[in-house]
């Protein structure tokens, strides 16, 4: 019996690795994009906004940051990886949607 109804049994550990991955970057984008907001309104550089987000989006820049130059800016990086994550989720999304149905239903 599958697990998900309508989806054969091969498809499900499949899906639920394709709703993960979506949800991930989807949750990554959306701290990306507050990270640089807060980062470009931040007048003061020890805010502890800023060093929140920092913490929260240091795991999702690492890899985007060993792909890049060692010199490379900290805003180029943050766009580069929110840009991974934005297409990530968007690739993810489809596959969700080529095997038929909601994502979360």
């Amino acid at each position: 019996m599958p697990l998900l109804p309508g989806i054969p049994p091969m498809h499900d550990p499949v899906r639920y690795v394709l709703v993960i991955a979506w949800f991930i970057s989807y949750m990554a984008s959306i701290y990306l994009a507050l990270h640089i907001v807060v980062a470009r309104m931040s007048r003061a550089p020890d805010s502890r906004l800023l060093w929140f987000f920092s913490v929260v989006t240091a795991p999702l820049t690492r890899p985007v940051r060993a792909l890049l130059p060692p010199a490379t800016p900290e805003t180029r990086i943050r766009m580069v990886a929110l840009g991974v994550y934005v297409a990530l989720w968007l690739v993810t999304k489809l596959a969700i949607a080529a095997m038929g149905g909601n994502p979360l239903g």
